[in-house]
């Protein structure tokens, strides 16, 4: 049986990052532990004025080819991998002179980093570590008798010259962890940067957890939060919260699909969006972010409360006073102004999240989502309209306007779950119908939903008169364009290709609307 504390005789520190290697050397030193390194290590320890004796002083070997083969050898391999009250170990390690070895400190070589560096090939390929991660998991696999640490958050642990069976379990189970996750930054690599393949036979994932949440969309679901890494990653898991009391599971996902829209109009004048249970309840585009909340905030003030709100500007603060004024979960901004973070600082729940620059929503990237017995993967939804596919196929064209809407529709079309409608005038939704399992009572909602709101705002009619209406999917049937044309729509935009196709472009054309094909479906499940 293992033995519960193990003294540290004998030290085999190699990192890349040197991050506090001094000062764990040093202590261990005081403690009379044998330090042996390699390379750079070495050298910065011996600078720092310890004694050090050289990895090729075990080995009988000196590092060759670059500081590929240094490490690999028996004299270290058997002194991390030997079991200590084996007797034929034992027999083993006395043949051979070798000494055990009771402590590894290893980070391995910068390989994430160096590919987000935009290096070429070959450095890439020289900063694939193989010396580091045999160390680690000899060091690991032997727990019983070697402690291993792969993170300088934990070398205080080993600084007062032993282990316990548990603090080596621990760190064994976070080194191979480690070995798991920089071996799937490489096959990551190699499969989609460097093979191009689109959907790789193996897809590891990459994923670190940053938060244990309460609960998951129900209280007797329990969660996690797990972030994607790589200096590349922009989205919720890398912003910023400034305050407000911790993210839920439903808080995160609603924020996301707030974040997703919103990125949409990332280049577009000040635009608001309002979600809620990962729906867009009201999007809005116009001269003042302070304008485009309220326009917003108009297309279904019921939904609004609790919501979730992400804006494509900096905060100011005749916004934040706005948002103030009713209940709200979550703001996403990419920055906010001093005193938009004050008004905010009087509603203590309220989170705000600063994401600095939003994400490009044309970025490639793979979708996945559980099933019973495995995962479906797909391509990101990065389509956008293309220009040269938009095809009018009524008598009447559109107007300038009824354009401007139709495709300010279509996008926010493409965030609303199917079946989805959305109506859209002047640049603000006017009704949206999602979720529902056939497009005519879609499309019977967002119109009910806009004549609401134009009840609850004292209008004389709802803004679905003279809109735009977008489908996510072709009309099977002409019955739900013609609950478009009952709420008061003009202009139609939906992707086409049903077979009856003619049937619906005869309706529009009876009721004189001008209709446009995309030719691309945003289905949302």
């Amino acid at each position: 049986m293992p033995t519960d504390i193990v003294p540290i005789r004998r030290a085999l520190l190699s990192v890349s990052d040197k991050t506090g290697i001094v000062d764990l050397a040093r202590a261990l030193a005081a403690q009379a532990v044998e330090l042996v390194s390699t390379g750079g290590t070495a050298t910065a320890l011996r600078e720092a004025g310890l004694t050090v004796r050289d990895v090729s002083d075990l080995t009988g070997f000196p590092e060759m080819m670059d500081g590929r083969v240094k490490t690999l050898h028996p004299m270290i391999h058997g002194g991390l991998l030997s079991v200590r009250d084996d007797p034929a170990h034992a027999a083993a390690m006395a043949e051979h002179s070798i000494a055990a070895i009771d402590l590894v400190v290893v980070n391995l070589y910068p390989f994430a980093e160096t590919v987000a560096k935009g290096a070429d090939r070959d450095t890439i390929i020289e900063n694939i570590d193989i010396g580091g991660p045999s160390m680690v998991r000899s060091a690991a696999k032997n727990h019983a008798y070697v402690a291993i640490l792969t993170d300088p958050a934990d070398y205080a642990l080993v600084a007062r010259g032993e282990t316990s069976l548990d603090e080596r379990k621990t760190l064994a189970a976070k080194a191979f962890a480690a070995t798991a996750t920089y071996d799937s930054a490489i096959a990551v690599w190699f499969a989609f940067a460097d093979q191009r393949e689109r959907f790789p036979e193996t897809l590891p994932l990459i994923l670190t957890r940053s938060d244990a949440l309460r609960y998951g969309e129900n209280p007797h679901q329990a969660a996690a939060f797990y972030a994607a890494t790589g200096p590349a990653e922009r989205g919720i898991g890398q912003a910023r919260q400034v305050q407000g009391k911790a993210l839920s599971y439903n808080n995160l996902n609603d924020a996301d699909a707030a974040l997703e829209l919103i990125a949409e109009f990332r280049n577009a004048q000040p635009t608001c969006v309002i979600v809620k249970h990962a729906n867009p309840c009201g999007v809005a585009t116009a001269a003042t972010l302070a304008e485009a909340y309220e326009a917003a905030y108009a297309c279904d003030t019921v939904s609004a409360f609790g919501g979730i709100i992400a804006v494509n500007r900096p905060l100011d603060a005749e916004t934040a006073a706005a948002i103030t004024g009713i209940f709200t979960e979550v703001v996403v901004a990419p920055d906010a102004d001093p005193e938009a973070v004050e008004l905010f600082a009087a509603k203590k729940n309220l989170r705000l999240l600063l994401t600095g620059e939003l994400p490009d929503p044309r970025r490639a990237g793979l979708a996945a989502k559980s099933i019973a017995g495995g995962w479906l993967v797909q391509g990101r939804d990065n389509g956008s309209i293309d220009e040269d596919a938009l095809r009018v196929v009524t008598q009447r064209q559109p107007t300038s306007q009824e354009m401007a809407d139709c495709r300010f529709a279509w996008t926010v079309a493409k965030h609303v779950k199917s079946n989805a409608i959305v109506y859209a005038k002047d640049g603000a939704t006017a009704g949206i119908g999602a979720g529902q399992m056939n497009r005519l009572e879609s499309a019977r909602i967002a119109a009910w939903k806009a004549r609401d709101a134009a009840d609850k705002a004292g209008w004389d009619r709802p803004r679905t008169i003279e809109s735009a209406v977008a489908s996510d999917a072709f009309f099977p049937f002409a019955d739900g364009l013609l609950a478009a044309v009952e709420a008061g729509a003009t202009a139609v935009i939906q992707p086409g290709g049903s077979i009856r196709d003619d049937e619906v472009i005869a309706a529009a054309d009876e009721a004189g609307l001008a209709m446009i094909f995309t030719g691309m479906r945003h289905f949302r499940h």
